[in-house]
C-alpha cells in the first residue's frame, strides 16, 4: 500500500503531458487568436482543483499559462516590429490590422498615449482588446523591452482571471467534467459578450 503522501503515478503522467500541452496551445493561441485560450486555462484549472496537489496545481496552471501567453505575445510583437521596420514590408502588420477595426485601433492609440503600458494590462483582460493595443504599440514604435515590461503583468492578470473561473467551476461540482463544462461556458461567454454588444449597437 502506497504512503498517503506518495504521488499518484497516473496523476504525475497527466501533469507531465498536460502542462507542456497547455503551454504550446496557449502560446499558439497568442500567435493565432483562434484558439479559445481562456477556456483552456479554466479547464486545466478545474482539473488541477480536483487533484490532490491543490493549491499548487492551480498555481502551476496559472504560471504555465501566463508564461505561454507572454511568450506568444513577445513573438508576435517581434514579428510585427520586423514588419514595420522592413523596407520590403511584411504581412504581419497587415494581418494584425485585419483583426482590429479602425475604431478600436483609434481607441487603443488614444489610451496608449494617455495611460502608457497600463493599457496593456487592461487589453489582456478585455476580450479582443489585445490586438488593437499591440498594433498601437507597434505603430508608436514602442521598444520590445518596454512592451515586455507592460505585457508581463498583463499575462499574469489574464491567467489568474481564468484560473479563478476554473476554481469556481471546480468548487461547484464534485465531478470534474461538470466543472470543466461550466468553466468553458463562462470563458466563452466572456469572450462573446463584447462582440455581441458591438453588433447590438450597430
Amino acid at each position: 500500500m502506497a504512503a498517503p503522501w506518495a504521488p499518484d503515478p497516473a496523476e504525475s503522467t497527466q501533469q507531465a503531458l498536460g502542462y507542456p500541452a497547455l503551454f504550446l496551445l496557449v502560446a499558439l493561441g497568442a500567435l493565432v487568436p483562434v484558439i479559445p485560450t481562456g477556456a483552456l486555462v479554466s479547464s486545466a484549472a478545474v482539473v488541477a482543483f480536483h487533484h490532490r496537489s491543490l493549491p499548487l496545481g492551480v498555481l502551476l496552471v496559472c504560471a504555465v499559462a501566463a508564461l505561454a501567453a507572454f511568450t506568444g505575445d513577445i513573438a508576435l510583437y517581434w514579428l510585427g516590429q520586423r514588419g514595420v521596420g522592413s523596407r520590403n514590408g511584411s504581412g504581419w502588420p497587415a494581418r494584425l490590422r485585419g483583426r482590429a477595426t479602425p475604431e478600436r485601433l483609434a481607441r487603443a492609440r488614444a489610451g496608449l498615449e494617455e495611460h502608457g503600458v497600463l493599457v496593456l494590462v487592461v487589453s489582456r483582460l478585455v476580450p479582443a482588446g489585445r490586438i488593437p493595443v499591440m498594433l498601437a504599440c507597434l505603430l508608436a514604435r514602442m521598444p520590445l523591452g518596454r512592451f515586455a515590461r507592460g505585457d508581463a503583468p498583463a499575462c499574469l492578470a489574464w491567467a489568474a482571471t481564468y484560473g479563478l473561473i476554473g476554481i469556481l467551476g471546480g468548487s461547484l461540482f464534485s465531478e470534474p467534467w461538470k466543472g470543466v463544462a461550466l468553466a468553458v461556458a463562462l470563458a466563452l461567454l466572456i469572450s462573446a459578450v463584447p462582440a455581441a454588444w458591438r453588433r447590438l449597437r450597430a
